[in-house]
């Protein structure tokens, strides 16, 4: 690498480059390589970008904003009908309450979803509901040491070496 010039590994069709690709609600950034750009979608973690590149027979690691149009339609496709071609432990929405379908929400729907499904617990005052409501941890985490919400509890160790200090210059003074 030139310390000189920073562009010298650049390719020189940079025309060809789409900065931004657009995948349902949200902009990917299209410097980076496919996996990294999937990744960036909320919904999709780098197990499930690696799975629909490897679907769509696109290389993983290249550049996504060079990629032609029909190549990038067949991403979309596939990014939409995840849940269909899967595992359902892969999916991230399964058994839904009302249908009992697994889905794999995306974008958006995934941050919709998992505020529905919250509030419903709290409506119903399920125990995670009820934990929900009071700010309190709900997978089962200890409590007694930490996720502590008020002040300082136990011990305030700079207070108490202050105090001894105090004490030990009022002890000299009578000396």
């Amino acid at each position: 690498m030139s310390a000189e010039d920073p562009d010298a590994d650049a390719p020189e069709d940079d025309e060809d480059l789409r900065y931004f690709v657009r995948i349902g609600q949200t902009d990917l950034d299209g410097t980076k390589s496919v996996e990294r750009s999937l990744t960036d979608l909320n919904g999709i973690g780098q197990r499930a970008a690696r799975i629909i590149a490897d679907d769509v027979d696109i290389d993983r690691r290249e550049t996504f904003g060079r990629l032609e149009d029909d190549q990038i339609e067949s991403i979309v496709e596939r990014v939409e009908g995840f849940a269909d071609d899967v595992p359902d432990w892969v999916a991230n929405h399964r058994n839904d309450f009302f249908d009992g379908e697994t889905t794999h929400e995306i974008g958006n729907d995934l941050e919709l979803t998992r505020r529905e499904d919250i509030n419903r617990m709290k409506m119903i005052n399920s125990y995670k509901g009820v934990r929900h409501k009071r700010g309190q941890k709900v997978r089962g985490q200890r409590t007694k040491s930490t996720g502590r919400t008020e002040g300082t509890i136990g011990v305030n160790v700079e207070a108490i070496k202050e105090e001894q200090a105090e004490e030990a210059a009022a002890e000299e003074d009578e000396e």
